[in-house]
């Protein structure tokens, strides 16, 4: 049988399917089981029987979507945790943008050891050629999202949007890379645009701080060490898996793999200000504080941390919870929803494809998490 060779077409018309199985929530790692998983205990605040109410609906109500995992931690212990069937508690499940935040924590690792610095310009070798004004961008202006370059998050047809040909076509050998070619659009600084290229470049600065190899593997295995050694295992977040570019550059504003707990103990870690399980101090706390800090341009954005204030670009759910909740807010309906004022973290991963059906479930969301006093 004769093969022949895929034209530049016909990779061009693979990859765009690649795209839409992936963003229609194709791409999940699940062992199907006989039983779907579910277990609320409840607690002394909130009955088994009013949480069961309140969850039962994000699994069996269509007009929320699909939700695959959910779990309720409150006073740092898990009071209920369900899964869809085909998923249970050791199913690794794709951060979206939740990794976002996760990249932000090894951020501020990196800013306490002193290798960077908030308010210095980012050392990129592609900007730093005299008078290119990309010079003077700032780890706080990636951070966020005020970086000022020319990213286009999404687009119709979706295909255009840069953030699809970073990461699954033309540029997605190379991500950073493409992510640092990008002309300015606005001043550095002057305007908010939610871009999962700055958390590219966040991750390849990370990677250069560590190694001067340009070697893909040794870039892979400098950011891997760090990874776990700084946060994994002292955070006890054993399943957490980051992927790689072929550069060696950690996808870090999309494609991370926890389970559900994890995620929930990562959610912890966020609101006991850096501590760990068993109390002892992993990320500064003064970094935590930061990162829930609303940016000069955006009330309901800290550094990659949704907050939970009303503006013309909110992602969680103001009036509806606490004003002090904040979250790890993923693509098609990933939250890690953190009230610090009602010592809950809640995790819901899933597949919300419409904007109604993230509404609808940002609904549900917000009458689970109104059970608890604040």
């Amino acid at each position: 049988m004769k093969i022949e060779r895929l034209s530049v077409k016909h990779l061009g018309v693979i990859a765009c399917l690649l795209v839409a199985l992936a963003l229609a929530g194709m791409w999940s790692v699940h062992a199907a089981g006989p039983e779907p998983f579910m277990e609320v205990a409840g607690d002394s605040d909130v009955d088994a029987a009013s949480l069961r109410a309140a969850i039962d609906p994000l699994f069996e109500d269509d007009s929320m979507g699909e939700t695959r995992a959910l779990v309720v931690m409150h006073d740092g212990e898990i009071v209920a945790e369900r899964y869809a069937p085909g998923f249970g508690p050791q199913t690794k499940l794709l951060s979206w943008s939740i990794g976002k935040s996760v990249t932000a924590v090894l951020v501020g690792l990196m800013v306490a050891d002193g290798r960077l610095a908030l308010d210095s310009p980012v050392p990129v070798p592609a900007w730093s050629q005299p008078g290119d004004p990309r010079g003077q961008i700032t780890l706080r202006q990636l951070l966020s999202m005020t970086s000022g370059l020319d990213h286009v998050e999404d687009a119709e047809p979706i295909a255009r949007a840069d953030t699809i040909r970073m990461l699954f076509t033309d540029g997605a050998q190379d991500m950073s890379r493409f992510a640092e070619a990008k002309p300015l659009a606005t001043r550095p600084g002057a305007r908010f645009s939610y871009s999962t290229g700055s958390t590219l470049i966040l991750s390849d600065l990370m990677t250069r701080m560590l190694t001067n190899s340009s070697d893909p593997q040794v870039r892979r295995r400098a950011m891997q060490m760090f990874v776990d050694g700084r946060l994994k295992v002292p955070a006890q977040l054993s399943s957490l898996t980051p992927e790689y570019d072929a550069a060696g550059t950690m996808i870090g504003g999309s494609f991370l793999h926890m389970t559900a707990r994890d995620y929930a103990r990562f959610g912890e870690l966020l609101r006991n200000r850096g501590r760990g399980i068993a109390g002892h101090q992993i990320v500064p706390e003064k970094w935590i504080d930061y990162m829930r800090r609303p940016s000069s341009r955006n009330a309901a954005y800290g550094a990659h941390l949704w907050l939970n204030k009303d503006s013309e670009e909110s992602a969680l759910m103001p009036g509806r919870a606490p004003a002090s909740l904040f979250g790890c807010v993923g693509h098609g309906g990933q939250y890690i929803l953190v009230s610090p004022a009602q010592r809950l973290t809640v995790v819901r991963l899933g597949k919300s494809a419409t904007k109604e059906e993230r509404a609808a479930l940002k609904d549900g969301l917000a009458k689970l998490i109104g059970l608890y006093p604040r």
